[in-house]
């Protein structure tokens, strides 16, 4: 039996993480989905340290990122994905409110995926993420673990 793909969902924002949640599940994308309310704690989950030290090995098939997160935010979290073999090759969706340009730029210039403005409302969100998981997860063919 294959196993189940992993989404790290990094979020600060409790609201967006039910949404989320709500919208995988309603979505019947039953990935293993790990939420983390910081950026500290995604690098804590990506490099298997801390609370996460026995988590199951490999990487996530999906990061989504959140931009203003608590402790260190989301392009310091893409900045260290990035530059590190073992994590750059992991798609990163930045899912975020900010439509500040230099946010756009400065996530394309590190090597997020994709950046995708939350939309307000419910169902426009619940759609997103609907979208998100169905090309990400079930379409997008990941790229072979860095050993």
């Amino acid at each position: 039996m294959a196993e189940v793909p992993r989404i790290l969902l990094a979020e600060d924002n409790i609201d967006d993480i039910e949404l989320t949640l709500l919208a995988f599940k309603e979505n019947k994308l039953a990935n293993n989905i790990t939420t983390v309310r910081d950026g500290e704690a995604a690098l804590d989950y990506l490099y298997c340290r801390g609370e996460f030290a026995q988590r199951p090995r490999g990487n996530p098939v999906l990061v989504l990122l959140d931009l203003k997160m608590p402790k260190v935010d989301g392009l310091e979290v893409l900045a260290a994905m990035k530059k590190d073999p073992k994590l750059q090759s992991i798609p990163v969706v930045v899912l975020t409110s900010s439509r500040m340009e230099s946010d756009v730029v400065e996530s394309y210039n590190l090597g997020v995926n994709a950046y995708v403005v939350k939309p307000v409302d419910f169902s426009e969100f619940v759609n997103a993420v609907k979208n998100l998981g169905i090309f990400w997860i079930l379409l997008n063919e990941p790229p072979p673990e860095v050993v």
